[in-house]
């Protein structure tokens, strides 16, 4: 495990928490996404070491499967990182796979079992749990008390999407991550608030889509408008920020409900005049 940046991946006690990767490579293919630029950069090498691989294993290696070994981003399996909660004591907070998603397409069920029986070993620790692919969430409810149940959603879309299968399944904390928020018509804080209600949602995240060049968010025009009146400069990288009425809709439809919100750093380029910046954690 290490001890991770990302803000709202806390412990118990409000540090800085861990990500653990006992599962890494992903076939979603989101464009803006962090693991995939990881995995071919400076851990390719560690990564294309690993023959432990989805539908590989014991199997004759065809032409594609042969590529998908010359892919580092293509879903590995470490079992030797499996027991490593467990050698922390203390009660801390983890991100499962932040280089994954344990619930992704061409996971084998029986790899993300396995993470499951380490979770369960350990009741003293947190784990974050954050999927794009909510539909599968359904086969291993319900989940461990220790587990918040997170599901992404960048848009309108796929956040009833999200909600839908949170609705569906059974654990003490489930919550919507909106990062990055790259589109959000849904008709007003009511409608949402009452969505949120209905689904049991616990938590909100909410962020911008950053990229170290300019150029990678310049090219994305996702609503018809001009964005690159949106991009702006948080420390060393750029963001594209979401529109300010956006934020304010999930902050006020979140606040109707009594459900705390957590807006990430790079957000803070974002003019909220009438909001104050907020980085809230369910009890």
């Amino acid at each position: 495990m290490n001890k991770t940046t990302i803000e709202w991946v806390k412990n118990p006690d409000g540090t800085q928490g861990y990500t653990w990767n006992p599962i890494t490579g992903c076939l979603n293919g989101c464009d803006y996404c962090y693991a995939r630029k990881l995995a071919n950069g400076r851990l390719k090498s560690r990564y294309l070491a690993n023959w432990d691989i989805a539908h590989i294993k014991g199997e004759i290696i065809d032409p594609a499967l042969r590529q998908a070994l010359n892919n580092p981003f293509y879903p590995r399996f470490w079992p030797e990182k499996l027991e490593q909660p467990l050698k922390r004591k203390m009660p801390a907070g983890i991100f499962v796979c932040d280089m994954s998603d344990l619930f992704g397409i061409g996971i084998p069920e029986q790899w993300t079992h396995s993470v499951f029986n380490f979770i369960e070993k350990c009741p003293q620790h947190r784990f974050y749990l954050l999927t794009k692919q909510p539909q599968n969430l359904a086969k291993f409810s319900p989940f461990p008390d220790n587990c918040w149940v997170g599901v992404t959603a960048t848009d309108a879309q796929m956040f009833i999407g999200a909600g839908h299968a949170l609705e569906n399944i059974h654990a003490k904390v489930k919550y919507i991550s909106a990062e990055p928020l790259l589109d959000w018509d849904l008709g007003g804080s009511g409608f949402i608030a009452t969505m949120l209600k209905q689904w049991g949602i616990n938590w909100i995240i909410s962020g911008a889509r950053t990229s170290r060049n300019y150029w990678d968010l310049a090219a994305h025009n996702l609503d018809g408008s001009l964005i690159r009146d949106r991009i702006e400069m948080y420390g060393k990288i750029w963001t594209l920020q979401p529109k300010e009425e956006w934020v304010n809709e999930i902050i006020s439809a979140a606040e109707k409900v009594n459900i705390p919100v957590f807006m990430k750093d790079n957000l803070k380029p974002l003019p909220r005049t009438d909001t104050p910046f907020i980085q809230e954690m369910p009890a």
